[in-house]
Order: C-alpha cells, then sequence, then structure tokens
C-alpha cells in the first residue's frame, strides 16, 4: 500500500557528488544529495539539495523537468541566450525538459526538489 512520505520523519544518506570537469565554469563545487521519494518506476524523484558556490553548464535530457523551491541562498539559471532566471529563499523555478545552459550557485544554496524524467 503507498504511504505518504514526510521529509521531516526521514533521513536519508546524503550522496556527495561535485559537477563533471568539462562542465565547471568556476569553482568546484561540492553538491550534496539527500534523496527521499523515488517512486517504482524510477520516473520521479524529491528530496533536498545542496550546493557551494560555483557554476558548470547544464543540459537536460529531453524528458527530464525539475522544479525547485529555494530554501536558502541564491542560484541563477542562464540559458543559451544569456537569460537569466535568479532564485532566493522562498522562489520556485522549474527547468523544462531539453534546456542547455549554466547552473550558478551565486550563495551556498539549499533547495527542495523534484525531478520528473518520463524515459522509461
Amino acid at each position: 500500500m503507498p504511504t505518504i512520505t514526510e521529509f521531516r520523519h526521514q533521513s536519508p544518506t546524503p550522496e556527495y557528488d561535485h559537477p563533471r570537469a568539462e562542465r565547471r565554469l568556476e569553482g568546484n563545487p561540492q553538491r550534496t544529495t539527500w534523496n527521499h521519494f523515488t517512486d517504482a518506476s524510477g520516473d520521479v524523484s524529491a528530496g533536498i539539495w545542496a550546493c557551494e558556490q560555483g557554476s558548470w553548464r547544464i543540459a537536460f535530457g529531453p524528458h527530464k523537468d525539475e522544479y525547485y523551491y529555494v530554501l536558502e541562498g541564491r542560484c541563477r539559471v542562464i540559458d543559451e541566450q544569456g537569460h537569466a532566471a535568479e532564485a532566493g529563499p522562498g522562489d520556485a523555478l522549474v527547468i523544462p525538459a531539453g534546456f542547455k545552459g549554466v547552473f550558478e550557485v551565486v550563495e551556498p544554496v539549499k533547495k527542495h526538489y523534484v525531478i520528473i524524467d518520463r524515459t522509461s
């Protein structure tokens, strides 16, 4: 039987990584992910993500969307044409499938995320 996922009652093991060297633009920020939920098909995941200051190129697959809500810090997403969307505490953004650009962490950031990947 499916159950409600309450983030405050979970303590997932954090996963650490860094942007790949060929994508890095500024710094080598450590990224920390606490994945709280993945559906049975693997199409939807949700959790908390934090990152140190820095920037790197991003390229979303044609079937992958991400919604996120910034809890603390500040980040910026810049598309290939140079248009920027900046987000701070209380702001939410969607990065759409097929998006290419730059993700920049202006101040160490922490966010809730939901990723939908419809490739399966």
